[in-house]
């Protein structure tokens, strides 16, 4: 019997084997419905997750590779389970007979064992499908993202330094400031550099692009580099400020990268940010700004200016925005298109910004009547043009609400009344905002300073001669129109302030108009007669510049009652002053300078509230009305750059030192009496701002106060030395020798024959200008002398110095017997100096870039000596000889 049980067993085994498969053939078909419904079911969950995966894709996502496993995978299966299904169809019709039992029991049982099979793997593939919370991830950020940018006209020259930059691998240039006025193109010159690095082998990591505005906020910078760096949220909701900037630097620390930081209007402390200045090999900044001074605060490596562009590349943008359908729409358009450019060249300037505004307001203009009216229109009314006041003054004027204070948003607005193009002294522009009451007293420092804050904000800028003894300004015109347009409140009171630029005459009823003007300004006219006296109560200021009047119609001052300023200069058909002026009671500026002028009125007298009185080259001027000057008891600066009498000249300075106000007096003097009561006076001497002492017979010693800031010496035979001299409580000795002449800037030397040195000058630290000629001195600073034996070890002597003319001079030998680096030098003038066979540069002097032009013969040029030839290799690129040219000419 024992071996039943093994036998047993067998048949145990073989049966539940054969009942297994037998389950398999025998529950085929109800398996195979189970399976196509289950797959069903599977491909509608497919399609769902597809239709999310889609979604999350046009989002600017990516799948995630599970998801993109698992569809792939369903794509797969549902082919395996479609021939499955297909073979199990196949094999029910092949039954024995119409019976249960198949014809072939192997294949339908392997078919089976497959169905049961497919059908856990489907149900494992609707669990997965069903169980996806996240389907997509949003898509690493590339290194670069482009930027919108049309196509640009110029800048080339400035791309290509920018780029240059860029391009250092070393830490010499690891930022870059690109200043200029509002719609310069600074963010299309930004947005250029951007999209360059696309299409370049420059390589960084990141390229960071912010764009800042106002106010500067950290946190908002924060938040671009988050979503750039793709730092995770668990690490960056919910932080603090300085918890972020932590996160932040640990980041960038690692990368190379590029930041853009465009339009910033004020410092952006970057170390708050937790920007990685110290990996300076590893980072490099763009920014770009309005302000200069905003540029200075961003410590940037290397600042550039962004100017408008030239004419024909002004031109070639006009042309292109206007569009070559517009151009070609009438025969008439293209000339009319070449008369508009030189109006768009007026008023635009360059001006990226208002080129396109102009064209765009032209583009939809498809005949020549139309264009001849938007012509004339932005001839008359510039402001009225479509879009220049929403599109470009609303821009510009950004920069006007960021200046500092009210005091020179009134200064710049100011700057309105000028003609455009008109370049205007520092000097003369001052006076004017003084005569306003816009400054402290006669503070002409704080008028300094807000010239420089109009030039740092690029709303006023140098005129075109840098050389100048005097600074000059001027301002753009379309900077000139949107200043007239924020002074007439946007446009909403035209006649609140008027400014007239014509040939023809002022007709009576347009002078009627301006009854409600505030402030006046008229320009190259003249003002038809009157039949009454016009009436302008609320007018505070009167300019009537570079005009061919002869004379004002009868009464026409009368009726003035609150005003401030009359400024009547440079009419020099001007003979006569009505002596109505004298009515004018609350008049404070008062400007004849450069007119024809015989007498003044008496009535001048009357002018109590006069601050400012200015009476420059009045040639025909025979004298002053006695006591005049003594009358004005408000008067602070008195300006007087003519020769008057001997007499006259000792009477004015009597009266102006009895006057308790005055501070800032410029004054000509030709008598040696006259400056004799100058120099023993202490109050005059401290007042004196400008002094021109010219002939002077017997006068050998000039005796100078720290105060004076302009100095001329014109055919002073006798003298022979200036001195320095203080108050009486006051010792030298307490004075620091470079402070003496703290405030002098200008010196202009001409005839003095036994003047032999200007040793005076090491006392000057701020002097800008000096020029000498005709004078029979060897050396200029004679540095063998003890009061100059220091000088080496000073190094203020001539810092300041912008400008150096010599001319004349045939014995000088020396300019000074050291070498020094004259750090600010721009200009240097050497003419019939034929012993001046050395100039004493350093090599930091021959290597400076602010010096601009050499000028002097080309004999003389040759001859000079130099210890270091490097000097000369670095000068000749910018020397030149205008003078032999001019000699063979003639």
């Amino acid at each position: 019997m024992d071996f039943v049980s093994p036998i047993l067993d067998v048949a145990t085994r073989l049966w539940d084997c054969t009942a297994k498969r037998a389950v398999y053939i025998r529950h085929l078909p109800q398996n195979l419905n189970s399976l196509r419904t289950e797959m069903e079911e599977l491909k509608n969950l497919y399609e769902d997750v597809k239709e999310r995966v889609e979604r999350e894709e046009k989002r600017q996502k990516k799948r995630t590779h599970v998801v993109d496993g698992w569809l792939r995978g369903l794509e797969a299966m549902e082919k395996e389970v479609q021939e499955i299904l297909a073979k199990g169809d196949e094999e029910i019709q092949k039954k024995c007979l119409g019976t249960c039992c198949p014809k072939n029991c192997g294949a339908s049982y392997k078919l089976g064992k497959m169905v049961l099979e497919k059908m856990d793997a489907v149900t494992v593939k609707k669990t997965e499908g069903s169980n996806f919370s996240v389907v997509a991830e949003p898509l690493p950020s590339p290194p670069v993202v482009e930027r919108q940018l049309d196509k640009t006209v110029g800048q080339d020259l400035l791309f290509g330094k920018v780029w240059k930059w860029l391009q250092d691998d070393g830490e010499q240039v690891s930022s870059i400031g690109l200043y200029g006025m509002g719609g310069v193109g600074k963010t299309t010159l930004l947005t250029r550099i951007n999209n360059e690095l696309l299409k370049t082998r420059v390589e960084f990591d990141a390229v960071i692009w912010v764009t800042v505005s106002r106010p500067a906020n950290v946190e908002k910078v924060q938040q671009v580099l988050f979503n750039k760096l793709e730092i995770p949220k668990d690490k960056w909701e919910g932080r603090s400020e300085d918890e972020r900037a932590e996160e932040i630097f640990n980041v960038l620390k690692t990368k190379k990268f590029l930041l853009l930081l465009d339009d910033l209007w004020e410092g952006l402390d970057l170390s708050k940010v937790s920007i990685p200045l110290n990996h300076q090999a590893k980072l490099k900044m763009v920014f770009t700004m309005r302000s200069k001074e905003v540029c200075r605060k961003m410590k940037a490596t290397k600042s550039i200016e962004v100017n408008c562009l030239p004419w024909e590349e002004a031109f070639a943008l006009f042309q292109t925005k206007v569009g070559a359908d517009t151009i070609s729409s009438h025969p008439d358009i293209p000339k009319l298109a070449e008369m508009l450019s030189e109006i768009v060249a007026k008023e635009c300037k360059g001006l990226p910004l208002a080129l396109v505004v102009i064209a765009r307001a032209m583009a939809w203009a498809k005949t020549p009547e139309e264009w001849e009216r938007k012509m004339q229109r932005l001839r008359k009314y510039p402001d009225k043009v479509l879009g220049m006041e929403n599109d470009l003054f609303r821009v510009l004027a950004f920069s006007y609400d960021s200046l500092p204070d009210e005091a020179t948003k009134s200064c710049f607005l100011y700057c309105s009344l000028l003609l455009e193009d008109y370049e205007i002294s520092s000097r003369d522009l001052i006076g004017l905002w003084i005569g306003e009451g816009f400054l402290d007293e006669c503070d002409r420092i704080q008028g300094q300073e807000i010239i420089e804050s109009l030039k740092d904000a690029c709303l006023l800028e140098n005129g075109t001669s840098p050389f100048r003894e005097e600074e000059y300004l001027k301002m753009h015109d379309v900077i000139h129109d949107m200043a007239l347009w924020l002074a007439c409140e946007k446009g909403k009171k035209k006649n609140k302030f008027v400014v007239e630029y014509r040939v023809e005459l002022i007709r009576a009823h347009e002078v009627k108009e301006w009854r409600n003007t505030q402030r006046i300004s008229l320009w190259g006219s003249s003002i038809e007669e009157l039949r009454e006296p016009p009436y302008f109560p609320n007018t505070e200021t009167f300019l009537a510049l570079h005009q061919s009047i002869e004379s004002f119609p009868n009464g026409f001052f009368t009726n003035m009652p609150i005003i401030r300023v009359l400024d009547l200069s440079n009419n020099n058909r001007l003979m006569e002053l009505p002596a109505e002026i004298g009515n004018l009671v609350t008049l404070q500026y008062l400007n004849l300078s450069n007119t024809s002028i015989e007498y003044l009125p008496v009535e001048l007298k009357n002018l109590k509230k006069l601050r400012c009185l200015i009476l420059n080259c009045m040639y025909s001027l025979k004298s002053l009305p006695s006591q005049m000057v003594l009358s004005l008891s408000s008067l602070q600066l008195f300006s007087m750059e003519f020769s008057l009498p001997e007499e006259d000249q000792m009477a004015l300075l009597k009266e102006l030192e009895q006057l308790e106000h005055i501070n800032d007096i410029s004054i000509f003097l030709t008598r040696v009496l006259s400056t004799k009561i100058l120099f023993n006076s202490h109050k005059l001497q401290r007042s004196t701002r400008w002094l021109v002492l010219c002939g002077c017979k017997g006068m050998n010693l000039v005796q100078l106060s720290p105060c004076v800031q302009n100095l001329e010496l014109n055919f002073c035979l006798e003298l022979e030395d200036v001195e320095i001299i203080f108050e009486k409580e006051v010792a030298p000795s307490k004075f620091p020798r470079q402070q003496h002449l703290n405030h002098l800037h200008s010196v202009h030397i001409c005839e003095c024959r036994k003047l032999l040195n200007l040793n005076w000058l090491i006392h000057a630290p701020k002097l800008q200008f000096l020029n000498v000629k005709d004078c029979i001195m060897e050396k200029v600073i004679e540095d063998e002398k003890s009061e100059v034996s220091e000088i080496e070890q000073d190094s203020s002597v001539f810092s300041r110095l912008i400008s150096l003319t010599l001319s004349s001079l045939p014995n000088l030998r020396s300019i000074c017997g050291c070498p020094l680096p004259f750090p600010s030098l721009r200009y240097i003038s050497v003419v019939y100096c034929p012993n001046l066979k050395k100039l004493p540069f350093d090599s930091n002097t021959g290597m400076s870039k602010k010096l601009e032009k050499i000028e002097g013969e080309q004999k003389w040029w040759e001859g000079l000596e130099w210890e270091d030839q490097t000097i000369v290799h670095n000068l000749t690129p910018i020397f030149s000889d205008p003078y032999t040219k001019l000699i063979s000419r003639a």
